[in-house]
C-alpha cells in the first residue's frame, strides 16, 4: 500500500499597512531619482527653437550624457559637447526678478571655434555652415547686429545685455568672436526671434543641464501663456487642455526625435 504524503502549504502573507507604505515610499525614491538626476521633463515656452522644436513641445531631457564624468559609474556612457548638439541650459544672466530660467538652444561654438555672421549665414572657422532648420533673414526683416554679429556695435540692438555689450569686443578678432576655453556659444533655430548668445554671451559648460531627446507630448499652446502665472490662469489653462487634450494635441510630433 502506498504512502501518502501529504504536502505542507505554507501559510500565505499578508502585506500589512506598514509594508506596503515601504513599498509605495521605494517606488517613489526610485523614481525621484530618475527624474532628477537621470531624466527631466521640459516644456518648450517660446518659438526660439522653430522648427526643431514647437510652443508646447513636452520634451524628455537625458541629464546624464553631458555630464561631467563620475569615478563611482564607470560604466555609463560620457561624452563633450559637440557642434550642433541641441541642449538644456541654465541661462548665464539672471532676470530681473532674480530668477535663473532653463533655455534650450544649438550649439554653434565650441570652445576655441571662431564665429561670425554674414546675412544670417553662419560662419565657423572661415567655412558657411549648411543649417536647413534655421530661419533666414530677408531684406524685409534684416537686422544689422543680429544678422552680420558680431561686426555690428551692441548700440544697435536694445536687447543686448550691459555686460555683454562690455564683455563682447574682447572676443572679437580679425572679425570673428573666439569662443574662450570652457565656454560655448549657442543660437536659436529661429534665428530671427531667438534671443541667445548674441544678446548675453556664452554659455560656462557648468550651466548645460543635458540634451533633449524626444518629444513626448505636444499640445497647442500659444505662446504669451508663459507669461500667463497667476492662480486663475493656470487653473484655467489646466482645464483647457484636459478638455482640449484630443483635438489639440499634435499626435504626429508624439516621439519626435530632437536633433
Amino acid at each position: 500500500m502506498a504512502e501518502v504524503l501529504e504536502k505542507k502549504v505554507a501559510p500565505k502573507h499578508e502585506e500589512t499597512p506598514l509594508e506596503a507604505f515601504a513599498s509605495i515610499c521605494g517606488v517613489l525614491a526610485v523614481g525621484l531619482f530618475v527624474l532628477t538626476f537621470v531624466f527631466q521633463n521640459f516644456a518648450i515656452p517660446s518659438s526660439s527653437m522653430v522648427k526643431t522644436l514647437l510652443v508646447g513641445d513636452h520634451v524628455l531631457v537625458d541629464r546624464i550624457t553631458l555630464a561631467p564624468p563620475a569615478r563611482w559609474a564607470p560604466f555609463v556612457y560620457y561624452r563633450d559637447v559637440r557642434r550642433e548638439d541641441v541642449i538644456v541650459f541654465y541661462k548665464p544672466t539672471v532676470e530681473p526678478n532674480g530668477e535663473h530660467l532653463f533655455l534650450v538652444k544649438r550649439v554653434i561654438g565650441v570652445p576655441g571655434d571662431r564665429i561670425h555672421l554674414r546675412d544670417g549665414v553662419v560662419y565657423r572657422n572661415g567655412v558657411a555652415l549648411n543649417e536647413p532648420y534655421a530661419a533666414m533673414p530677408n531684406d524685409s526683416n534684416y537686422l544689422p547686429y543680429r544678422d552680420d554679429f558680431p561686426a555690428v556695435s551692441p548700440a544697435e540692438s536694445g536687447d543686448v545685455t550691459a555686460e555683454w555689450a562690455e564683455a563682447l569686443p574682447s572676443y572679437v578678432h580679425n572679425g570673428d568672436l573666439v569662443v574662450p576655453p570652457g565656454m560655448y556659444l549657442v543660437m536659436g533655430d529661429n534665428r530671427l526671434v531667438s534671443l541667445d548668445s548674441r544678446y548675453w554671451g556664452f554659455v560656462p559648460r557648468a550651466n548645460i543641464v543635458g540634451r533633449p531627446l524626444f518629444v513626448y507630448w505636444s499640445f497647442e499652446t500659444p505662446e504669451n501663456q508663459e507669461y500667463k502665472t497667476s492662480v486663475q490662469d493656470r487653473i484655467g489653462w489646466i482645464l483647457h487642455e484636459t478638455v482640449h487634450f484630443f483635438d489639440q494635441t499634435r499626435w504626429r510630433r508624439t516621439f519626435h526625435r530632437v536633433k
